[in-house]
């Protein structure tokens, strides 16, 4: 289930909890004690607390009662509804939660067997590449005998508030759950990726083809066992959990629990008739509170719905914080939505399959600009490129020096997701904070649909080795930008051709993509060669894409000098081998940079 796990802070669940039962003493933590300092870190704003084991609050305890469901939990005297929301979308989903509370029949109560119990528990959770577990004891916080914090609807369950333990030991304290990000639990709980979608900027409240479509969207992740979380926007503090008319809390983490296409009418009609309706379901961490609107539990929509389709979607007539909408009503009221996707990396799968790349770097602030790896966002050109540069495929030794930005926004948040459909072409990615001189460890994870065989770009010039006396070491370094070509042959039936260019210089090749159905292709690509023979030509061909034999339409050949101050040059295309000197159709327009200097381009 999991390639590797490492021990939070070093404490081994089986050797503790066989101490434990040798002894006869019950666990108590040393790294999370039963203290204030445990709960708070800007001081007790809830009196007294007392701490006590779940056999002190009930007679029969246990993880879990009647299984596990989203109506475990509520949540307590704490501003954490992000966390409680994500419990909620783990609760139903078997194959997650059992990442997370591992062995839970050993770890379960056993009435027939008291002497195995050491109040010890362990959970797991995702964090920065690597599953980690957590040992608590079971000693919770409380206030007149009642749980002060996560609990459940039956007063002899424990797993939410023992999770939730486990959880806070990993942030420090309980009240460093207080305001948080569902996508960062999420994550936790998975392993997944977190992608959140803003309905807002989407306009998915008026585009209804967008809207179906991010329908679609969200009912794959849901069937492929993602786990989803959504909110409204509170603008003001006054906003901040406020109620509106419809029943919905603005300001406040929701989990998805189900999306389903719901056929309409009864019997045989409904069967043979087209149309569904597209509904999701929410509940509120609260275990209360809700939506009052059209599909609101006992409203009279539900009378479209056949009494089997309805047991099916298992609707409910109480106030369990739990109901359904229609997803236009949905995009209507709700602001913001996140999909947590467990990227699908198996080869034996029916489902497409990503490949995946898994990176850690830091940010390094160095007064040298060359090994200064903190250069803020782009706003700070002269420091932007001094980040740290990983490259899909790299090719070549240097760091990036002239690069086309797209990216994702700046946010105060632990994840950022970017989504992007590239063409075939060489990139970098450049992890970056906002401003320039922040320092911190990152994890950078690509999922692509071919192997990218990822590289941190270290150098800025070619590294001396061994054999650098044997067979040189390079004199010039020399860009090459291929700009256009105009009135190239047109070889196709339809008088065009589908051109592509190769950048070649002493062995070393950049193959631009192809260009649809064009005499006059914008190639705008870039080529950056270290030469050793200074004297040796560069040589650009251009070709025809064909079904099975590529075809010659033309090449120049190059010479650069770092003297030479003429940077633009266009030429006519010549024929190759022993017909070189001949014109073909076309020119080609080219901008040469040429310096001593290994590090100045």
């Amino acid at each position: 289930m999991f390639t590797s796990v490492k021990a939070f802070e070093g404490q081994q669940y089986s050797t503790l909890k066989r101490q434990c039962l040798q002894s006869g003493l019950l666990f108590e933590d040393p790294r999370f004690p039963a203290i204030d300092d445990s709960l708070f870190y800007q001081g007790n704003r809830i009196g007294r607390v007392v701490w006590k084991r779940p056999r002190e609050l009930c007679e029969d305890p246990h993880l879990f009662v009647d299984g596990i469901s989203a109506h475990d939990l509520h949540q307590g005297q704490l501003g954490n509804c992000w966390f409680v929301a994500a419990c909620s979308s783990l609760a139903s989903r078997e194959s997650l939660w059992q990442k997370v509370i591992p062995d839970w029949k050993e770890q379960e109560w056993d009435t027939e067997k008291p002497e195995s119990y050491a109040g010890i528990f362990h959970f797991r959770f995702w964090r920065f590449g690597e599953w980690v577990d957590v040992v608590i004891d079971d000693r919770l916080p409380t206030v007149d005998n009642q749980l002060v914090y996560c609990h459940s609807n039956d007063s002899n369950e424990f797993w939410s508030a023992l999770v939730e333990k486990a959880y806070a030991k990993v942030y420090g304290c309980y009240e460093a759950l207080d305001g948080g990000n569902t996508a960062d639990a999420l994550v936790d709980f998975t392993g997944g990726v977190s992608e959140p979608v803003d309905l807002l900027e989407g306009q998915m409240a008026t585009d209804e083809a967008a809207r179906n479509q991010l329908f679609e969207r969200v009912l794959k992740v849901h069937n492929r066992d993602g786990l989803i979380s959504c909110s409204i926007r509170a603008t003001t503090v006054e906003d901040m959990e406020a109620r509106l008319d419809c029943g919905l809390v603005k300001g406040h983490a929701y989990a998805v629990t189900d999306v389903r296409k719901v056929r309409l009418g009864h019997g045989l009609l409904a069967f043979f008739k087209s149309e569904k309706l597209h509904m999701i379901r929410m509940r509120n961490p609260w275990g209360e509170k809700e939506w009052s609107g059209p599909w609101s539990d006992s409203s009279e929509e539900w009378n479209k719905v056949s009494k089997s389709e309805r047991e099916k979607l298992g609707v409910t007539v109480q106030d369990d914080g739990e109901f359904w909408m229609t997803f236009d009503d949905f995009c209507q009221y709700f602001t913001d939505l996140i999909l947590c996707r467990l990227i699908n990396t198996s080869y034996l799968s029916i489902h497409k399959t990503w490949e995946e790349e898994v990176m850690r770097g830091s940010w390094v602030h160095r007064q040298d600009p060359l090994r200064n790896r903190s250069g803020g966002c782009i706003n700070h050109k002269a420091t932007f490129l001094q980040n740290p540069q990983v490259s899909p495929r790299a090719s070549v030794v240097s760091r990036a020096e002239d690069v086309h930005v797209t990216g994702s926004i700046y946010i105060n948040s632990r994840c950022v997701f970017l989504r992007k459909e590239l063409k075939e072409g060489r990139y970098v990615i450049i992890p970056t904070t906002f401003d320039p001189g922040q320092q911190g460890d990152f994890l950078l994870r690509v999922f692509t649909d071919v192997p990218s065989d990822c590289k941190e770009l270290t150098l800025d010039e070619p590294p001396q080795t061994c054999w650098t006396g044997m067979c040189g070491y390079p004199q010039l370094v020399t860009q090459v930008h291929v700009l256009n070509a105009e009135g190239l042959q047109g070889q196709d039936s339809n008088g065009a051709v589908d051109p592509y260019v190769i950048i070649t210089c002493e062995g070393e090749r950049v193959r631009s993509s192809v260009q649809k159905d064009t005499r006059c292709p914008n190639f705008d690509i870039k080529g950056l060669f270290y030469r050793k023979k200074p004297k040796d030509g560069i040589h650009i061909e251009i070709y025809n894409k064909n079904m099975i034999v590529d075809t010659f339409l033309g090449q120049v050949i190059l010479f650069s000098d770092p003297n030479e101050r003429q940077e633009q040059h266009t030429l006519h295309l010549r024929d190759k081998g022993s017909r070189q000197d001949n014109d073909l159709p076309g020119t080609l327009t080219v901008r040469l940079i040429t310096s001593t200097t290994l590090t100045n381009i």
